[in-house]
């Protein structure tokens, strides 16, 4: 299994491969500018030894004059091969094959080529010269000049220079791999401490927190999202951990009331009425258990998205009007009037939204004090409908409202106010239903009145 490559290996990599890139370019460039200059500088040098045998060609009165003074010039120009020509003949020089036979006189500026020969580099030229007096003047063919020079000099220039560029290749290249890797090495330092932090993250320390400030602004977001999701990570932890909590309390009390009274039953003889009843108190329980439990399914189905039953148009008087009559009885006991107002209607599953308004109005008439009155109001303010439900009691402290729709969460720590009914999810549902509905559950409590609104999106 091919292990990868780490980070910090791979910004080294591409440092050095980008540097010797870099370096092989610049290396490749000072080459090639050097070989262009010698190549200029013996342009002029052949341009200007032709021209020197073109005065001593015109200034000669015959042959013999012309190869002394030709042989003198040679003796001071060491590494000059000169060879001078007309029609095939030669009158001064070196034998024809020092130099190609390819090689011509080019129009406009003399252009030096290359060649070997007996093992000497060599770079030439030839240019024609007009023919003097004593070789037949402007009716004779014109004379063909060969020159060429030993360019050694410039070859061994050029090795030593090759050898030097890749000697500072080398050792540019290993010092350009050592300060990669600690320039990496030191950028990585933030990633390197937000992973330790990450390994100190537990189910116990969620606390842990990334660096924000201090690290790379490349890497400031994604400190800052990490930091998010470690902050709902430790959110949700807090509230699974006080749901598990509160769920064995719940449970724990309904359990423990069937176990007891079984035991209790079970202790002695007793007659069939008395096996009934503790048959029917147990029921009550069993009863009370399966709501709490389909309660728990239903909250654990908004977790993963609730898709709606049923989407119909519901006019919520309607609907309001109905739980009145269910629980009229209930208010008629404490002497509590319900008061229905205004008009609006929605859009969405008839059960659930009964529910939801049926969760309220319990808890209203619950909560309320004897001889006061619950009030619903509808309205429908820009196309947005809205539900209200008000009743007299206590004030809630600031503290509480936001975790009213938590699971099993109670403003009365004691529960001493709760009925025998109560579970502690129904506001809990409240608000999953509403978040079905695209709508918001609010609440306000002030000046001894409490009032929960749904908000429904308009459709």
């Amino acid at each position: 299994m091919n292990q990868r490559l780490t980070l910090t290996a791979r910004l080294t990599l591409l440092y050095s491969v980008v540097s010797m890139a870099v370096l092989c370019g610049l290396g490749a460039l000072v080459t090639l500018a050097n070989q262009a200059h010698f190549v200029d500088l013996d342009r002029d040098y052949l341009a200007d030894k032709a021209a020197l045998v073109r005065q001593v060609v015109g200034s000669s009165n015959d042959l013999g004059e012309l190869s002394r003074r030709l042989a003198e010039l040679m003796q001071s120009h060491t590494g000059l091969t000169v060879r001078l020509e007309q029609a095939q003949r030669t009158l001064y020089g070196a034998v024809a094959e020092t130099f190609p036979a390819e090689l011509a006189p080019s129009p406009g500026s003399l252009q030096p080529t290359d060649w070997a020969w007996d093992g000497t580099l060599l770079r030439g030229a030839a240019v024609t010269l007009p023919a003097p007096l004593f070789l037949g003047g402007d009716s004779a063919p014109a004379l063909r000049l060969l020159l060429a020079m030993d360019t050694h000099h410039h070859t061994h220039f050029m090795e030593e220079l090759q050898r030097s560029l890749l000697i500072y290749l080398v050792v540019a290249a290993l010092l350009s791999g050592v300060l990669a890797w600690w320039a990496a090495r030191r950028g990585l330092a933030p990633l390197r401490d937000m992973r330790e932090r990450a390994r100190r993250v537990t189910a116990h320390q969620l606390d842990e927190r990334m660096p924000v400030a201090s690290v790379p602004v490349e890497m400031a977001e994604l400190a800052a999202e990490l930091n998010t999701m470690l902050e709902r990570l430790q959110r949700d932890f807090q509230r699974l951990s006080e749901f598990s909590s509160d769920l064995a309390h719940e449970l724990r009390t309904p359990i423990s009331n069937l176990l007891t009274q079984t035991q209790v039953t079970l202790a002695q003889q007793r007659e069939a009425p008395a096996y009934r009843d503790t048959l029917a108190s147990n029921a009550e329980e069993f009863q009370r258990l399966g709501r709490m439990v389909s309660d728990m399914l239903l909250l654990a189905k908004t977790e993963h998205g609730l898709a709606l039953p049923h989407r119909e148009p519901i006019r919520l008087r309607e609907e309001v009007q109905a739980l009145f009559d269910f629980y009229d009885a209930v208010a008629d006991d404490k002497g509590i009037c319900l008061v229905l107002e205004g008009d609006a209607t929605v859009t969405g599953d008839k059960l659930m939204l009964r529910r939801a308004i049926s969760n309220l109005l319990s808890n209203a008439i619950r909560h309320a004090p004897a001889q006061s009155r619950v009030a619903v109001r509808l309205s429908q303010t820009r196309g947005e409908p809205s539900l209200c439900v008000e009743n007299a009691g206590p004030t809630i402290a600031p503290e509480h409202l936001p975790r009213l729709f938590d699971r099993f969460y109670r403003v009365d720590k004691s529960r001493t106010q709760l009925g025998a009914e109560g579970t502690g999810l129904g506001l809990a549902i409240t608000q999953a239903i509403m978040a079905a509905h695209g709508g918001l559950v609010s609440v306000d409590s002030s000046n001894q009145r409490t009032c929960f609104c749904l908000r429904f999106p308009v459709h």
